[in-house]
C-alpha cells in the first residue's frame, strides 16, 4: 500500500470503522485511491447516491445525495466525464440536464422495479384516454415517460407540483404508494387506474380534488410494515422512526418523520433523539452513522435494493477505465424530458 492508499485507508477508518471490517476497508482503499487517480487525469465527475455502500460513499464521490440533487450539481459543474453511482434513470437524468458530457453508469444491470412499473406505451395510452388530465411523472422513471409529462416532482415537492396546477384532477404516477401519501397531506382523494389504465366510472365527489395513481411500487418500500414500527418502539420506546414517502400510506402515518433521503438527513442532524429507525434502503443507515457515530441506527427491519447493489468500487473502477456503459437518451426523448424537469425544478 502506497503512502496515498494509506492516507486514503486511515481516512476510510476513521469514518466507518463502527461500519465496515477493516480486511474489507484495505481492499476498497486500493480499489478507491486508482479510481480517485484516473478520475483526476480524465477530469471526471463522480456521484453517488445516498443508497451506495458506505465504502464508496465515504471515499471517491465528489457529490452525494439524492438523485435530483446529484443531477443538478452534475449540470453546474460542467465536466466531460460523469460516473453516476446510481441507477438508470438517475443517469438518464444527469444526461438530459448535462446533454455536453459523458455519463457513464457504473453496471448495465442497475434497474429500477419503480421506474420499469411504467412504461411510455403505457402514458401514451393513458394520454389518448384522458387528454385533459395534467399527467405528473415522479424522478424514479425513465426520460421516455418524463417526456410525455407536463411536469416532474420529487418526493419533496410532489405536494407543491400538485398544488401549482390548480387542477381538479392529476395523475400521480408511477408510484401508488407516493400518491397515497400525497393525497393525504394536500387533502385530496385518492383514485387508482386499473391494470388497463382506465378510471373508476364513477368517480368520488372531493372539495379539495382528486390524485389518480397508477400500480407502481418500489420493491424495498413496499416491504415495510406498521408491525416493524410496533415491534422497534416496544423495544426501544425512545426510537425515531422515519419513513420513506414511497412506504405504504399506514407506515408513513405510524411513523415520526416522512420524507426523501436528503430530507431524512437532515432530520437526523438536527434531531436530539438518539435512536433512529430509517425505513428505507439499508446502505443509508451505514452511512447516516458513519456521519453520526454518537447516534444509534436500530436495524430490525434492514432491506438492500439488488439494483444500487449492482454499483461496486470494482465495476466503478473499471467504467471509468474503459469509459463503458455510457447513457445515451436521443434528442426527441431528451428535449421534452428537459422541459418537465426544469418545470419542476422552478417549483423548488
Amino acid at each position: 500500500m502506497n503512502q496515498h492508499t494509506q492516507r486514503l485507508y486511515q481516512q476510510m477508518k476513521k469514518r466507518l470503522d463502527k461500519v465496515v471490517p477493516d480486511a474489507e476497508l484495505r481492499l476498497k482503499a486500493e480499489i478507491a485511491a486508482e479510481i480517485l487517480k484516473l478520475k483526476k487525469e480524465k477530469n471526471a465527475l463522480i456521484l453517488a447516491h445516498n443508497y451506495m455502500e458506505p465504502a464508496l460513499f465515504y471515499s471517491i464521490p465528489d457529490y452525494c445525495g439524492d438523485s435530483l440533487d446529484l443531477s443538478r450539481r452534475a449540470a453546474a459543474a460542467g465536466k466531460p466525464i460523469i460516473v453516476f453511482c446510481g441507477v438508470r434513470f438517475m443517469a438518464e437524468t444527469a444526461k438530459i440536464l448535462s446533454p455536453a458530457s459523458k455519463v457513464l453508469l457504473p453496471s448495465p444491470r442497475a434497474g429500477c422495479s419503480l421506474a420499469e412499473s411504467i412504461s411510455a406505451d403505457d402514458l401514451r395510452a393513458l394520454r389518448r384516454r384522458y387528454p385533459d388530465i395534467p399527467v405528473i411523472t415522479y424522478v424514479n422513471t425513465y426520460a421516455d415517460v418524463k417526456a410525455l409529462s407536463d411536469v416532474c416532482c420529487t418526493s419533496g415537492n410532489a405536494a407543491a407540483v400538485v398544488e401549482s396546477l390548480h387542477a381538479p384532477r392529476v395523475f400521480l404516477l408511477p408510484d401508488a404508494f407516493l400518491a397515497a401519501n400525497i393525497a393525504a397531506e394536500t387533502g385530496r382523494r385518492i383514485v387508482y387506474l386499473d391494470r388497463d389504465g382506465r378510471l373508476p366510472d364513477h368517480l368520488p365527489e372531493s372539495p379539495n380534488g382528486i390524485i389518480i395513481g397508477w400500480h407502481g411500487k418500489c420493491e424495498v418500500h413496499e416491504r415495510f410494515t406498521t408491525s416493524d414500527i410496533e415491534n422497534a418502539r416496544r423495544q426501544f420506546p425512545d426510537v425515531a422512526v422515519l419513513a420513506h414517502p414511497e412506504c405504504p400510506p399506514e407506515v408513513v402515518a405510524a411513523s415520526d418523520f416522512s420524507g426523501g433521503t436528503n430530507a431524512m438527513i437532515r432530520y437526523v442532524d438536527s434531531s436530539p433523539a438518539r435512536r433512529f429507525l430509517l425505513l428505507t434502503e439499508c446502505a443509508m443507515a451505514d452511512n447516516v452513522l458513519a456521519a453520526h457515530p454518537d447516534r444509534e441506527m436500530i436495524r430490525i427491519c434492514s432491506l438492500r435494493c439488488p439494483h444500487m447493489n449492482e454499483i461496486t468500487l470494482e465495476d466503478t473502477l473499471e467504467a471509468l477505465r474503459r469509459e463503458q456503459y455510457e447513457i445515451q437518451v436521443p434528442q426527441p426523448i431528451a428535449d421534452p424530458a428537459r422541459l418537465a424537469l426544469e418545470k419542476m425544478i422552478a417549483i423548488g
